[in-house]
């Protein structure tokens, strides 16, 4: 079966007994700590992996790294269900897909813009507007990166569409030009 099929289905599987209970917005939380953990700390791909660890371990690890309780009966259950049907390799997938069917069901848009330097506060609130007009009636989760190598300017990262107005790019398109001719 394809590997990116089975995390869809579950992350299906999981939305829709959420949005039964009134719980999908709790999900979204832990998949997004889920996520953010195995974003920042790769080695626990590593250890779900891994044969020689008993499922009682991984499902502690998933729980911490998701900063679930354990009276959250919801996400217990879905540990089980990763444990009975060896899945917990699947983990990381199983959490993006949830986020992006979540996201998907409830018109969230993800928008990254990264910056030569740190914006002011009202420079970032103004081209929040900006991009918030131009995404219509979709909800917005931002994030900021500063990265000093796009020399200035900004780009801007949503799904497909990307804005590039950095002073790189800029440089980038003027030495195309130049060698072109």
């Amino acid at each position: 079966m394809n590997e990116g099929l089975i995390p869809k289905r579950y992350a299906k599987a999981i939305y829709e007994v959420a949005a039964q209970k009134g719980v999908q917005k709790d999900f979204y939380t832990l998949m997004s700590n889920l996520a953010h953990a195995f974003e920042i700390q790769p080695d626990i791909q590593t250890v779900l992996s891994n044969p020689f660890v008993k499922p009682q371990d991984k499902k502690k690890i998933i729980l911490t790294a998701a900063q679930a309780t354990s009276d959250n009966t919801g996400f217990n259950n879905f540990l089980t269900l990763l444990q009975n049907n060896n899945r917990f390799a699947c983990a990381r997938a199983i959490a993006l897909a949830y986020l992006e069917t979540f996201r998907a069901k409830n018109n969230i848009k993800v928008v990254k813009v990264c910056t030569a330097a740190p914006l002011e506060p009202e420079e970032e609130s103004r081209l929040k507007k900006i991009i918030a007009a131009h995404l219509g009636n979709a909800t917005m989760e931002y994030s900021s990166e500063v990265k000093p190598e796009l020399i200035g300017g900004f780009t801007v990262q949503s799904g497909n569409e990307r804005l590039d107005a950095s002073v790189a790019n800029e440089l980038k398109q003027l030495r195309l030009n130049l060698i072109s001719k």
